[in-house]
């Protein structure tokens, strides 16, 4: 038997097989359930922004006469007359939608009036359905103004026992005042809500222009309005989604920043974005301050009461700065979130993604229609009535022979037929008379009927000048617009302001020379310069940092808050920071653990620190390694950064970077060893190389000892050698004879055991200010001045007291004008 045969043997047995292909089934089902899903189910119509769940909550309180002007009713009772007349689907999701069309930050013209718990802005549920009671809100009764005068379709309800309205009459564009979204299948919408009096506006408009620009429109309707208030950032996703359906924004809470008494600051949110859950975003925030991302964070509370239902309170600790904190808020939290706009909504049944244009012409339609199905329905029982008041006004003018005719006659029907014939009427007239009370009689009711006639055949007029011209229809559109605006406008709540920007953080701080310590264990802070006091040669000096036992100050520096710091590491490769990002702390503070700040490897610690703002191609840095190696590098290259370094140069195994310093073209460079030994050399003695490179011979040390540092041998400029047991002196550099690289150099001051071992250089003019740190970390501040100046070949004088067991570690300079 073939499959035919088997097919027709299946269908006509009337055993209720049917035999089909799979896949062309799946493909038929798939795309019927995909229809209904979209047609029936989760996007609005174009017409009256309305999704079916919604126009039947609505048309069912209309029905059932739940209306402003009424009592509430029991929600429980407009969700059971919504599922058993119109919409055969789940209570829950018929009460959900009736909640969100009574809660006025969802909604930003509500349209139910609910009266109990409808949920809140935190998220929190409404109470169930049976405790809670709802009508209709007076802005609903104007969609559903004029549905009794045959101004929309009708079709049957699921079961066929009653109709229900195919659209709303929609009398203001509420697709664009209430916004909507879904997801359907294989597509969503999202439309803003706007402001009702903007809508109206833009309506009007382009009722008076049908060719009005997006541009135009933009004068009148700038952008969304949300019932949540809040900040649009910049206008051009708005004007995309007004050109083309699709279009990204950036919305922003609304804040204000108040200082207390005691001078600390608190950011006030008062609005938040659009459908953000606020107690979600509390928690959010309590999050971030707890696991540190947020240290600039005291404390945060919930602020809302009867009168600010909203506000969440941010204290601040007292060195933070209120925009910086905000701009991480933004990045990190809900309090800034992005809202893809899609006007994708219901054209004559098939989706469709609408410009704001193509919106306001498909509602704009609608009202023409209404209008003029309302016209007619008017002007058809405006004919009617005044055709029985003709009859009536007949009866009365012959009133006498009307009654003879009447008593004359045995029957209704004979009677009517010989009024009929005798006065030429018709039979709605003869019912009319006979039906007619005897106090129409008087002299005051005919008057009556004779006004309420002229004034019928006024209203025929008009409603025949309607019918036959369309401009006319257009005016009665803007003016009825125009009246629904005066009833139930509101002002804006959201703000529109510029391009959201991440603020610049380096524009909020304050541009201050700060001083930059970074220990042997690796701890690293700033703490302005103006935390040291000044002293006199031979001080003592005062407690500079709290170090764990065995740590000692390596590295200490001055630099702007705005420049780069490039660490070089003793491995040979270079981070980039700005000084601001070094975390800054007391005097007495340890500091922050520079692991944190950079991604070094174990073994690894910074060897030198360049203070930069630019990076010239025609300046270089010169590096210099414990073991005399030096190169030359172009500054510019740089100026780049990547999260796990760059290479700055390449090593001997058993060597390590010991200094790196800002050079220039012609400029001398000077080295010294710790044996107390100095070399200069012009710096043309090396050419420039690349990043990734060993360098050259720069200084030969003997075994044993090692070179302490490389600097620049500026004109007029002294060279400073300090001692472990703090004795140093300044010599010119100009009576440094001029070398070769390569050389073991000469001798820069007299070695004794007393003095021991050279420990610090610097090249300084007379006018710097110097900072000598020890190995115990005690900091002492000074004039290079106080330092005498003397020969090559002398031994110094003491610069600091040491104490026994402690030895200098470290010098920096602090220029006056740098």
């Amino acid at each position: 038997m073939s499959d035919n045969d088997i097919l027709n043997e299946a269908d006509s047995g009337g055993t209720g097989v049917r035999l089909a292909e799979l896949g062309s089934e799946m493909r038929t089902s798939f795309l019927e359930y995909s229809m209904s899903v979209i047609v029936s189910r989760a996007l609005p119509d174009v017409r009256d922004g309305l999704k079916p769940v919604h126009r039947r909550i609505l048309y069912a309180m209309h029905d059932s006469g739940i209306l402003p002007t009424r009592p509430h009713a029991k929600s429980a009772r407009t969700v059971g007359d919504v599922i058993g007349k119109y919409h055969p689907h789940g209570d829950s999701a018929v009460y959900d939608t009736m909640v969100r069309l009574a809660q006025d930050f969802s909604m930003r013209v509500p349209l139910v009036d609910g009266h109990g718990n409808f949920g809140s802005i935190d998220g929190d549920s409404a109470a169930a359905m049976r405790y809670t009671e709802a009508r209709l809100a007076k802005p609903a009764m104007e969609l559903l103004r004029d549905l009794d005068k045959e101004t929309v379709d009708w079709q049957p309800n699921y079961d066929e026992s009653l109709q229900e309205p195919v659209v709303l009459p929609a009398r203001f564009p509420n697709l664009l005042v209430n916004g909507s979204n879904g997801i359907a299948v294989g597509m969503a919408t999202n439309i803003p809500p706007h402001n009702l009096g903007e809508a109206i506006d833009a309506t009007c408009l382009m009722l008076d222009n049908p060719d009005v620009t997006v541009d135009e429109l933009m004068q009148v309707i700038p952008g969304p309005d949300f019932p949540t208030g809040g900040l649009i950032m910049g206008r051009k996703g708005i004007k995309d989604a007004y050109e083309t359906g699709r279009g990204s924004l950036t919305v922003r809470s609304r804040h204000k920043i108040i200082e207390s008494k005691t001078g600390k600051k608190s950011i006030v949110i008062t609005e938040i974005p659009y459908q953000v859950n606020r107690t979600n975003l509390m928690k959010k925030i309590g999050e971030l301050v707890r696991d540190k991302k947020l240290p600039e964070i005291s404390n945060v509370h919930d602020g809302a009461d009867r009168n600010s239902p909203v506000d969440i309170i941010i204290d601040l600790k007292s060195n933070a700065i209120p925009q910086v904190v905000l701009n991480k808020l933004y990045k990190h939290t809900q309090l800034q979130v992005g809202f893809g706009v899609i006007n994708l909504a219901l054209v004559d049944g098939v989706p469709r993604t609408l410009s704001l244009r193509e919106m306001l012409r498909h509602y704009i339609l609608h009202q023409e229609d209404v209008i003029v199905r309302r016209t007619r329905f008017d002007l058809r029982k405006a004919e009617e009535r005044a055709h029985i008041l003709e009859g009536l006004l007949i009866a009365l003018d012959n009133i006498d022979e009307v009654i003879k005719i009447i008593r004359g006659s045995q029957t209704d029907r004979e009677a009517s037929e010989r009024l009929q014939e005798r006065f030429n009427l018709s039979e709605a007239q003869t019912a009319a008379i006979l039906e007619m009370r005897l106090r129409r009689l008087t002299g005051l009711e005919r008057h009556k009927l004779e006004d309420e006639l002229a004034e019928l055949k006024e209203k025929i007029a008009y409603y025949k000048r309607i019918l036959s011209d369309e401009s006319l229809v257009r005016e009665v559109i803007k003016e009825e617009l125009l009246e629904i605006k005066g009833r139930f406008n509101t002002p804006r709540r959201t703000t529109l302001c510029g391009e959201a920007e991440d603020i610049d953080v380096e524009d909020l701080i304050a541009d201050e020379e700060v001083a930059v310590t970074v220990t042997k264990a690796g701890y690293v802070k700033r703490i302005p310069v103006s935390a040291y006091r000044q002293q006199k040669r031979g001080g003592k000096g005062m407690q500079g940092v709290n170090l764990k036992e065995n740590d000692f100050v390596e590295h200490l520096f001055v630099a702007s808050t705005h420049s780069y710091m490039l660490f070089f590491s003793t491995a040979g490769k270079v981070y980039r920071l700005k000084v601001y990002e070094i975390p800054e702390a007391s005097r007495h503070a340890r500091g922050t653990a520079i692991v944190n700040l950079l991604p070094l490897v174990k073994g690894e610690s910074i060897a030198a620190v360049i203070a930069t703002k630019d990076f010239p191609e025609d300046e270089y840095l010169m590096f210099g390694t414990e073991q005399g190696m030096v190169k030359k590098t172009s500054m510019n290259l740089y100026d780049r950064t990547r999260r796990d370094g760059l290479i700055a140069i390449n090593l001997k195994e058993d060597d390590q970077l010991i200094a790196v310093r800002r050079v220039k073209s012609g400029e001398d460079v000077i080295m010294v060893s710790s044996a107390g030994k100095a070399i200069k050399w012009n710096e043309g003695e090396v050419r420039s190389m690349g990043r990734d490179t060993m360098g050259v011979r720069g200084m030969t040390v003997p075994a044993n000892t090692k070179v302490l540092g490389l600097e620049i041998a500026r004109p007029d400029t002294d060279l400073l050698v300090i001692t472990e047991n703090g004795y140093g002196k300044r010599t010119p550099v100009s009576e440094y004879p001029s070398h070769h690289r390569g050389g073991q150099g000469v001798f820069t001051i007299v070695m004794t055991a007393k003095k021991g071992n050279l420990s610090a250089m610097k090249v300084v003019a007379e006018s710097d200010e110097l900072m000598i740190i020890s190995e115990s970390g005690i900091i002492i501040r000074t004039k290079a001045a106080d330092v005498s100046e003397l020969g090559r070949a002398t031994q110094g004088v003491r610069v600091m007291n040491v104490a026994n067991k402690d030895k200098v570690t470290a010098v920096a300079i602090s220029t006056e004008d740098d």
